[in-house]
């Protein structure tokens, strides 16, 4: 496995993806039971976006930094969560780097797995899966000595295959897969079949980049999942070769109230961000 997530932290797959989490983690704690929480590619926890990985691309510019830079005015609850949860890991974590210098955005930048942890209360449960070795340490290190939080080296797909269903029985499942491998559709339709058969009731998020429409569009049939939402992110195309240039997140069973929070953040994401957005 050679993918690294420090490559695109912050950049507008980031901001689809973590701002639509925040609001999961939001809705899915009002309530007072325990949750559990599972993210089967989970990066490597937290990103220096001045660092040697993000600095190589920039990525983090045309995303996080952008979306920070925006005027506050209209701005949707949802987003205005999302933007507060990436300051306060900045500031807890950040030294001073190229990008905050630059842009004025954030210096620092939280991967999934400190946007859930920052949102658990004590009694939930979280396990964060990473493959690649190197992330997979860094990991472990972000975690060390928190009881809340197991990470492991390991396959995602066959952690949720081992894990679920959880003995909370309320659960929010992260699939963030890496798409290295050709027939990676394929196996994350398998996989997330396969959780719902074991966790029916579960909360999922599946995000999924957008290359070929015809295979998304089998991806998502797929599914066959009756409460099944989905969204989109599409910046303007700069003409780069190869550059990802357009995201998916499906959410299967999500909470009461999420489609209509995502509803208004959605638009407004990409107005700042200078594309376009749907939902269905």
């Amino acid at each position: 496995m050679n993918y690294r997530h420090g490559y695109h932290a912050g950049n507008f797959a980031d901001v689809l993806k973590h701002a639509a989490l925040c609001e999961l983690l939001r809705l899915l704690l009002s309530k007072d039971k325990k949750l559990f929480v599972l993210d089967t590619h989970a990066g490597a926890g937290g990103y220096d976006l001045g660092g040697e990985l993000a600095g190589r691309t920039g990525e983090a510019e045309a995303g996080i930094a952008r979306l920070a830079a925006a005027p506050r005015d209209g701005m949707p609850a949802a987003v205005a969560r999302y933007l507060a949860a990436v300051a306060a890991y900045d500031r807890k974590f950040g030294p001073p780097t190229r990008m905050g210098a630059a842009t004025g955005g954030p210096r620092r930048y939280p991967g999934s797995p400190r946007l859930v942890r920052a949102a658990l209360r004590p009694g939930d449960r979280f396990v964060a899966c990473e493959l690649h070795p190197g992330d997979a340490l860094a990991l472990k290190r972000e975690f060390a000595g928190d009881r809340a939080v197991e990470v492991r080296q390991a396959d995602g797909y066959q952690v949720l295959k081992a894990v679920l269903p959880p003995p909370e029985r309320r659960g929010l499942i992260l699939i963030d897969p890496p798409f290295e491998a050709a027939d990676e559709f394929e196996r994350l339709a398998r996989a997330v079949r396969h959780g719902l058969r074991r966790f029916a009731t579960g909360c999922f998020a599946i995000w999924y980049p957008i290359k070929d429409e015809a295979a998304v569009a089998g991806f998502l049939g797929a599914l066959a999942a009756p409460r099944l939402l989905t969204m989109t992110l599409r910046l303007a195309d700069g003409g780069e070769t190869g550059k990802l240039t357009a995201c998916g997140l499906a959410v299967i069973n999500p909470p009461w109230r999420f489609d209509e929070a995502m509803a208004e953040a959605l638009p407004w994401i990409a107005r700042a961000l200078g594309g376009k957005a749907s939902l269905n």
